[in-house]
């Protein structure tokens, strides 16, 4: 390829670029925002668990107390 390039070239190599760099940063902020939905689903069943956990040795608890003075 030659070292020069004609205007309308440059101009079509201008324009193109630039709507490469959009996309890849709309495509590289998706990705963040995917992440960020995922990281967050995690730790809501991590902290869901958890606490569900904990409901359920307080109930077993109670029922052991219970019997306890009965």
């Amino acid at each position: 390829m030659s070292g020069q390039m004609s205007k309308a070239r440059q101009i079509a190599e201008i324009a193109f670029n630039k709507t490469q760099s959009q996309f890849l940063e709309r495509r590289r902020a998706v990705q963040e925002q995917d992440t960020e939905t995922s990281e967050r689903a995690a730790k809501t069943l991590r902290l869901r668990t958890a606490r569900l956990e904990r409901e359920q040795a307080g109930t077993a608890i109670a029922v052991l107390r219970t019997k306890n003075n009965a």
